[in-house]
């Protein structure tokens, strides 16, 4: 198994730097560049010479490029041309908001999509299948901007019962240990800032999780539905197995290969997701960061975000392959 992930460790390397020789194209490709960005209507192009000049945008690409891997490498992204503040450290703080949205969302439509999918399955053609590939019709084709805001109209305005937008309430007086409101009200044992930031989650991680949700459910359900015909469970049913051995050894393990890999891929899509619902619930993660950087061209803040969406997919990725060689041990030896 460890020679299994180092292998597969040595094999995303590449990946990441064909990564960040499109990051780093797509940055100076933008209109204005970064010396436009930095001086916004006082731009002359004389200005715009002598600061590419100071930036050494004015150098061989390849130098610039080089100088670009450099900076990537020991951690230096630069400051914020809308905070001023250090890139990284905008990123250390909106980082725990959006990974325990998308955790909250990724629990929800992995906890409730299998055992939907595989209900759909085992019971083809009744009226749950037909039921379920209605849902996920739904889910895929509504847009989450758009359902995230019937969920905040229909429960938080309307019901009153869930908080519209935010993380926490501001009169809650919270200690704040690692950024994750959930965890660090479970660590300090304040329970009440727990439940709230809970409540919080609950709207977002809906929205977030309504496409995941749909297309675990059709893979679950198309999964199960293949493996179910397959030799080999024809074979352990003439052999006398029980049926609830069959379903769980032989059917939802082999259709868990597929639907692990969609867990994945949707893991990172999350992310990208997670900029409209941070947008529409008011939070302040990476993807409202990554709007705001889009909005007002702020390049080291969209390079050390793009980079850190590049890296995380990377890492999913490998989770996934080491998933598959859990669940299907020739997968290790290919």
């Amino acid at each position: 198994m460890l020679r299994f992930i180092v292998r597969r460790l040595l094999q995303a390397v590449p990946t990441l730097l064909v990564l960040s020789i499109l990051v780093f194209a797509w940055l100076r490709l933008l209109p204005g560049g970064p010396a436009g960005a930095l001086l916004g209507d006082k731009a002359t192009p004389q200005k715009l010479a002598d600061l590419n000049h100071v930036l050494g945008l004015d150098q061989p690409i390849f130098v610039q490029y080089g100088k670009f891997l450099g900076r990537i490498l020991s951690g230096d992204f630069g400051a914020s041309l809308i905070s001023g503040d250090s890139v990284l450290a905008e990123v250390g703080r909106a980082f725990p908001a959006t990974i325990e949205l998308a955790v909250f969302a990724l629990v929800l439509a992995i906890a409730f999509g299998i055992p939907l999918g595989y209900a759909a399955a085992r019971f083809h053609g009744r009226l749950i299948d037909n039921a379920t590939v209605l849902t996920t019709l739904i889910g895929v084709a509504v847009p989450v901007f758009f359902f995230g805001v019937l969920l905040k109209y229909i429960f938080a305005q309307k019901l009153g019962i869930l908080p519209p937008s935010g993380r926490q309430d501001v009169t809650i007086d919270a200690t704040h240990i690692t950024g994750f409101f959930t965890l660090d009200g479970l660590l300090t044992g304040e329970f009440d800032a727990f439940w709230d930031a809970v409540k919080h989650l609950i709207l977002p991680a809906i929205a977030l999780a309504s496409i995941p949700f749909a297309v675990i459910v059709r893979i679950t359900r198309a999964s199960v539905l293949d493996v179910q015909s397959e030799d080999f469970v024809r074979t352990a049913e003439s052999k006398g197995l029980t049926t609830p051995v069959i379903r769980r050894r032989h059917i939802l393990r082999n259709a868990l290969l597929p639907v692990s890999t969609t867990i994945g891929l949707q893991t990172g899509l999350l992310l990208a997701g997670a900029v409209l619902t941070e947008k529409v619930f008011n939070i302040p993660g990476l993807g409202y960061l990554l709007a705001q950087g889009i909005e007002r061209r702020d390049y080291p803040r969209l390079q050390a975000l793009l980079l850190l969406a590049a890296l995380v997919y990377v890492i999913v990725n490998l989770l996934v392959d080491v998933s598959y060689a859990i669940i299907d041990p020739r997968v290790r030896v290919r």
